[in-house]
């Protein structure tokens, strides 16, 4: 059976699934995954202060090399409609591009690699997709808790792709081999609100505040990796909630994020940031600091033959390698790489969470190639 990538992503499109409604997407994939032989298991997963998310598994094959295929359904939110050319959930193709909510991504990854997985023999090896529909919020009931099942239920995997948009200019050009790791904090500052004209009777903690953004943001981290660049803590808010010049306010916060490489970890990032703040005087004021929400791990894939053997591949079609990057923000390989070495591999995707979305019909093409071209290697060492 062969399965048409285009008209795959097309139907995918046509599916509304805004975090966390799956509206279709996994009863398609379903279908379609179940008509080349593999056997879908459908999860749901809710709790731990979020929403349910519906999860979808697939596998095939018994024995010989395990691959893993992940990535998500849901898609961001398409905003204002009217500065979208069409409906953003009506696929449109004009000119060798496909216009739609998704496009990029990232169920142009999905369907390549479906369409992929048709040509490859089902005797090969086994193939495992686990694709989410929490990706783009709260990624609390998606990937984390579907590739812990699979760990539990004895799916394990030798290698992982996900197919996010890892290519910059042109397809190919750049695989992911890790992601820095995100931590955001809160430092709140309270003294004693009073007039200003009698300073004695209260204390200002804005001052106390300043310090400890200053002594946060004016020590480097690190100085970078052979894969990584510097860790990097940036301010991103600083709130008193005075509206008036008269009144010495009460408290004030501040919030932080740092963007961090494999050195640290949260653990360690939060024993440098107390410190920090214990080297400022604290002028009888009291100061709590808070991490907010969770945080998201760094990590950097092992690089061995798989990478290597993905690499040549996308040579043989480009003309030369691939750079391997760690760049751009978080994605679900974070929660794969605590079980086994992972890269991702997609599309161009400047268009991603923009109106008017899309990609090029022949880069889709090109992607299932390199998708199936890997596989036959991975799998049965095949050099065409």
């Amino acid at each position: 059976m062969t399965i048409e990538p285009a008209d795959l992503l097309a139907r995918l499109i046509a599916c509304p699934s805004v975090t966390p409604e799956e509206a279709g997407a996994l009863d398609l994939l379903e279908v379609e995954l179940e008509a080349i032989g593999f056997a879908v298991t459908r999860l749901r997963f809710e709790g731990d202060g979020s929403y349910p998310v519906d999860n979808l598994f697939a596998t095939r094959g018994q024995g010989g090399r395990r691959l893993l295929f992940a990535g998500h359904t849901d898609v961001v939110p398409p905003g204002d409609r009217a500065n979208w050319t069409s409906d953003p959930f009506t696929p449109r193709v004009v000119n060798g591009v496909i216009y739609g909510r998704g496009a990029a991504d990232m169920k142009s990854g999905i369907a390549a690699f479906v369409a992929a997985c048709a040509d490859i023999p089902t005797e090969a090896g086994t193939i495992q997709l686990a694709i989410t529909n929490d990706e783009e919020a709260d990624a609390i009931n998606g990937t984390d808790k579907l590739v812990a099942w699979m760990a539990e239920n004895g799916h394990q995997f030798d290698f992982a792709i996900v197919g996010e948009p890892s290519s910059t200019e042109t397809l190919g050009d750049s695989i992911k081999i890790g992601r820095r790791g995100s931590f955001s904090g809160k430092v709140t500052v309270t003294g004693t609100q009073g007039h200003v004209a009698y300073p004695h009777k209260a204390n200002n903690p804005l001052p106390v505040l300043a310090a400890i953004a200053t002594a946060l943001s004016s020590e480097k981290l690190d100085t970078g990796t052979d894969h990584f660049p510097a860790s990097n803590l940036e301010l991103t808010t600083i709130d008193v909630g005075n509206p008036v010049s008269n009144v010495i306010p009460m408290s004030g916060t501040l919030r932080f994020n740092i963007r961090y490489n494999d050195t640290w970890t949260p653990e360690t990032l939060a024993d440098w940031i107390r410190a920090r703040i214990a080297s400022v005087d604290p002028n009888g004021t009291d100061i709590i600091f808070e991490v907010s929400g969770t945080p998201s791990r760094a990590f950097l894939s092992p690089l061995g033959s798989d990478i290597e053997t993905l690499s040549a591949v996308i040579a043989e079609r480009n003309g030369k390698p691939p750079e391997y990057s760690t760049g751009g923000g978080t994605s679900d390989a974070r929660f794969i790489a605590q079980y086994g070495p992972v890269v991702e591999c997609g599309l161009v995707g400047p268009s991603m969470h923009k109106a008017d979305e899309h990609i090029a019909l022949a880069d889709l093409t090109g992607l299932t190639e390199i998708y199936t071209a890997f596989m036959r290697r991975y799998f049965v060492g095949d050099p065409a």
